[in-house]
């Protein structure tokens, strides 16, 4: 992606801001250029229906009016124009004395499915003398679908994959585990997560839904198991294997497909604190499944 053109124009007010011996205030006095303020917009679609703004920016201002055409690439387009999002016009009018205005997008959350990657691709038709070759007159909207978190969509029985479970590591004789989860009273958009890698211990699992164009799951350290358990029979360390997420990589959840994407590294300790050893990094995949897929499965043996 190019640089944001933000970043110009506010350097620009800076250096405007700035005063000489004499008081006296410098302007930007370079040509006059228009472009969208980036290169590249992802868009939240909720079903609330809200309208986003991709912002075009100038560098001067004028006495007048300026309406701009704006134009979708339909060759560089995916996402269909009436049926996956609507522009509000096709013209943007940087008002007189202003340096932004906005082009309005409409999304249709209910003709986007779950797992579609779709994006569009506009651009603004300006005279030459007015396109600043780095930037062109090009911007790719990018249309992410946001479902509404619900807690209760991450709680009965679940799947568990994991890379762990194809480890040298790994004693167990499963590739996949089915497990149960339920809602943390205690903590607010937690589950526990029932046996996730062995029988007889409970994992917590916290849902960050602050952005929800950035749904993370976050976890504290926590004991996973005895190293006994795990390690047929042997006692390593302080005797736990201890689970954590790692800030390294990102884990995040989707609440259109109800599932987990998560990082975990596995440690054991000693007895003062210190690290034993690090067992590994791995990958996990948690799916909410219904009560009839976990029958299923269960009489194949999970």
């Amino acid at each position: 992606m190019k640089k944001t053109f933000i970043g110009i124009v506010t350097a620009i007010a800076a250096i405007a801001a700035l005063t000489g011996c004499e008081q006296e205030r410098t302007t930007y006095e370079g040509p006059n250029y228009v472009m969208f303020s980036d290169t590249l917009y992802q868009c939240g679609v909720r079903e609330t229906g809200e309208v986003f703004d991709i912002p075009v920016s100038a560098t001067r201002t004028a006495d007048h009016d300026r309406t701009l055409a704006v134009e979708i690439i339909d060759r560089e387009s995916n996402a269909i124009e009436g049926k996956h999002y609507q522009l509000l016009s096709n013209t943007v009018t940087i008002k007189a004395g202003e340096l932004v205005a906005n082009v309005q997008v409409k999304g249709f959350y209910e003709n986007i499915s779950d797992t579609d990657s779709l994006g569009f691709a506009l651009q603004l038709v300006i005279p030459e003398s007015e396109v600043w070759d780095l930037y062109g007159t090009k911007a790719k909207v990018t249309l992410q679908k946001v479902c509404p978190f619900d807690i209760h969509n991450f709680t009965g029985y679940c799947t568990v994959t994991s890379t762990f479970f194809s480890s040298d590591n790994w004693t167990g004789v499963t590739t996949m585990r089915l497990i149960t989860t339920d809602i943390d009273e205690e903590e607010e958009n937690t589950v526990v997560l029932h046996d996730l890698y062995y029988d007889g211990y409970d994992i917590r699992l916290k849902f960050d839904t602050e952005d929800d164009m950035e749904p993370l799951v976050e976890m504290e350290e926590q004991k996973l198991a005895s190293t006994a358990d795990a390690f047929l029979g042997n006692i390593h360390g302080n005797g736990d294997l201890m689970i954590s997420q790692p800030t390294a990589y990102t884990s995040y959840f989707s609440s259109c497909e109800n599932f987990v994407l998560q990082y975990v590294t596995l440690n054991v300790y000693n007895d003062d604190g210190s690290l034993y050893g690090t067992v590994g990094t791995y990958v996990n995949i948690l799916e909410w499944i219904s009560d009839g897929e976990a029958e299923d499965l269960r009489q194949q043996g999970y």
